[in-house]
């Protein structure tokens, strides 16, 4: 014999058409909510390490310490190196030196003699080079002999203010050897109102 079913089990299905449809879009509209925000975070996560990859394989952005560079670049400016291993004189460089990473230009590659006078005039294979960058020319702090030839797969470098630059005039430092670099500085992304190739 069947029982009756009591009045307090009996579940109360009125709902209209309307509020039907209305909770049914209501679901549909969260499930696509954590959908969208899933995709959002994934693709997020995706392009941060993509960027992370780029800055640290190819584009490394550095920020300047100390006058070394100055005029051309001082203390807190925030520069992009691109990884590369074609330098020439007149580039500007980073390299690794005691767990720190100094910035200077190049001044001579692999193979090449320099000549320093006292007046801190510099020659390269017995001829003058050009310095525009340098406000005021110093032999600087140095404990080598010249001329002096830069070993293979060597970069002579020297920053701008020479000074007080610590760089290969210095046997501490000596000539950077190419694995030691970091890339080639090609411009200055920060403060915004010098933001220049260099």
């Amino acid at each position: 014999m069947r029982k009756k079913a009591s009045k307090e089990n009996k579940i109360d299905v009125s709902y209209s058409l309307d509020e039907l449809v209305q909770e049914r879009n209501r679901v549909r509209h969260k499930s696509q909510y954590v959908r969208t925000l899933k995709s959002t975070v994934g693709t997020l996560l995706v392009v941060a390490a993509i960027a992370v990859l780029v800055a640290t394989l190819w584009l490394p952005v550095l920020q300047i310490y100390g006058n070394s560079m100055s005029p051309t670049l001082k203390a807190g400016d925030v520069v992009l190196s691109v990884k590369g291993n074609n330098y020439k004189t007149g580039d500007i460089i980073a390299f690794y030196y005691n767990n720190k990473i100094l910035v200077k230009r190049v001044i001579a590659g692999p193979g090449d003699w320099v000549f320093i006078d006292d007046d801190g005039v510099v020659y390269v294979n017995g001829e003058e080079i050009e310095e525009p960058y340098v406000s005021e020319r110093s032999i600087g702090q140095t404990d080598i002999e010249y001329p002096y030839q830069v070993p293979e797969d060597r970069w002579f470098v020297m920053g701008d203010h020479r000074s007080v630059s610590m760089d290969s005039r210095v046997k501490a430092i000596g000539p950077v050897a190419e694995e030691m670099i970091v890339g080639k500085l090609v411009g200055r992304v920060w403060p915004l109102n010098k933001l220049s190739g260099i």
